[in-house]
């Protein structure tokens, strides 16, 4: 090879070389550059179900509250601070928010799951499984059980949590008790529509057909009380005509019917 051509070949090598060095420090610069927020993703689960919240929902709270996450490095984003907002709602059980390499943030939401309505007059509010209260929703109503008269309740406001005195807490556990009961059942979820509550604290169960009116008691005895219920329709109900108005099951060992609504 003449020198010339050494010279050529040298001269492309160093050119080559100075473009992989250069192409080398802009990659590594770019790794040392921070990813922005880009861009909000959330994940609502059993959307399917209820809808207390939507992702529009939950987009408005960061954006009311926590606006500055848009253009913020994804390393300085306060992710504890954008979970306490969302959890904050009282139609949200748990959310989690965390960061991908996609530049977004990313907030997964659970909601509550109601399974019982208390309505006291105008004033209303959910409990779920565990008996957590939390408010109606103006955007959505759920299909649970209602139970209405006199509750023993404060369930006015805005209230979030469980109650405050022992008596309202257990009163709360039996009722749930209750519910979760009938929701595991075959045969109570949709055979009995509606719980009211007596001025003496107790329960009349109204069923979706008929004219009975079940006298239950205190939500005690959950299990005895609705094998009299089913003993009632499997052996008494069809037995006379026109049926009973009221069928008491507060009794030990005893199902009481009357044609009348008398329950003393």
């Amino acid at each position: 090879m003449s020198r010339i051509r050494k010279h050529i070949a040298g001269v492309i090598l160093a050119v080559l070389l100075a473009a992989c060095l250069t192409a080398a420090y802009m990659g590594g610069a770019a790794a040392r550059k921070p990813l922005v927020c880009t861009g909000l993703s959330i994940e609502v689960a059993d959307s399917a179900a209820n809808r207390f919240v939507t992702a529009a929902d939950v987009k408005k709270y960061l954006d009311k509250e926590y606006p500055e996450y848009m253009g913020m490095p994804l390393c300085s984003l306060d992710l504890a601070e954008i979970e306490r907002i969302v959890d904050g709602k009282s139609a949200v059980k748990k959310s989690q928010a965390y960061t991908a390499r996609d530049g977004k943030l990313h907030v997964s939401v659970t909601q509550r799951e109601p399974v019982v309505r208390f309505q006291k007059g105008q004033q209303g509010i959910y409990a779920d499984s565990r008996g957590f209260l939390f408010p109606l929703q103006s955007s959505y109503a759920s299909h649970v059980q209602i139970v209405d008269g006199d509750i023993p309740l404060n369930i006015s406001g805005n209230f979030k949590g469980t109650p405050q005195t022992e008596e309202e807490q257990l009163w709360l556990k039996r009722m749930t008790e209750l519910v979760n009961f009938m929701e595991d059942s075959r045969i109570w979820k949709d055979k009995i529509v509606q719980i009211t509550v007596d001025r003496n604290g107790d329960l009349t169960l109204i069923p979706r057909k008929g004219n009975e009116r079940f006298l239950f008691g205190s939500p005690t005895e959950i299990k005895e009380k609705f094998s009299k219920m089913e003993l009632y329709y499997r052996g008494i109900a069809d037995k006379t005509e026109g049926g009973y108005r009221s069928v008491d099951l507060r009794f030990a060992d005893q199902i009481v019917c009357r044609h009348d609504n008398r329950n003393k």
